[in-house]
């Protein structure tokens, strides 16, 4: 069963945690997670990219010229995609980019990219954080006891607001619960820190 060291919020080792090996011990299935970072990323596409045809062009109902005897190409209207001015031809118009992935497929990827983060030694338990009001300068502190590097993922109950609040304008730093957990945040931010309390729900989540 993997463990892990318990800190205080001094970054002081206070004593070990145990951790699930069926969700820190997992194999790291690489294709996996690249197809459910595929999925969450093209949900995060607003597909709103636009572009006019020749029917919805403004202008251009009249013929340029007649028909026959001017010497010049045939023309019906100076909207044609093959005019300045004109119409686009097969160009892009707003779609929808998501697609999801069984649920089961998204827990197994987590368990994935929670295991790959255990391997590397990039995940450090924290018995608890309590502040009694939002402060920016004490929340870090806190992460520069623990070593949390430029970009931390701390991982908190979901009543603890005074740590979102205290967190947010710290650069690089983000707070999810442990239900709003995905495997882009794990991916992208350097270290995970979660409080004991966090870990328990975590792994009865995916465990």
């Amino acid at each position: 069963m993997p463990k892990l060291d318990l800190y205080n919020i001094e970054g002081e080792k206070i004593g070990e945690v145990s951790l699930s090996s069926k969700v820190f011990g997992a194999k790291v299935n690489e294709a996996l997670l690249y197809e459910v970072l595929r999925a969450q990323t093209s949900s995060r596409r607003k597909g709103t990219a636009s572009t006019k045809e020749r029917g919805q062009v403004r202008g251009g109902g009249r013929k340029p010229w007649r028909q026959k005897g001017t010497g010049r190409a045939r023309a019906g209207s100076i909207r044609s995609p093959i005019w300045k001015g004109g119409g686009t031809t097969f160009g892009p118009h707003p779609k929808d980019y998501s697609y999801s992935l069984p649920k089961k497929a998204r827990r197994k990827a987590l368990r994935s990219a929670l295991s790959n983060k255990f391997k590397g030694k990039k995940i450090s338990i924290l018995d608890k954080i309590e502040l009694k009001e939002p402060k920016t300068k004490r929340m870090a502190n806190i992460l520069a006891n623990l070593r949390s590097g430029k970009k931390p993922l701390l991982i908190v109950e979901e009543k603890n607001e005074m740590v979102r609040r205290s967190a947010r304008n710290i650069e690089g730093v983000k707070v999810l619960s442990p239900n709003s957990l995905n495997v882009y945040d794990l991916l992208n931010q350097d270290r995970l820190i979660v409080t004991k309390e966090a870990l328990t729900k975590l792994e009865g989540h995916l465990g």
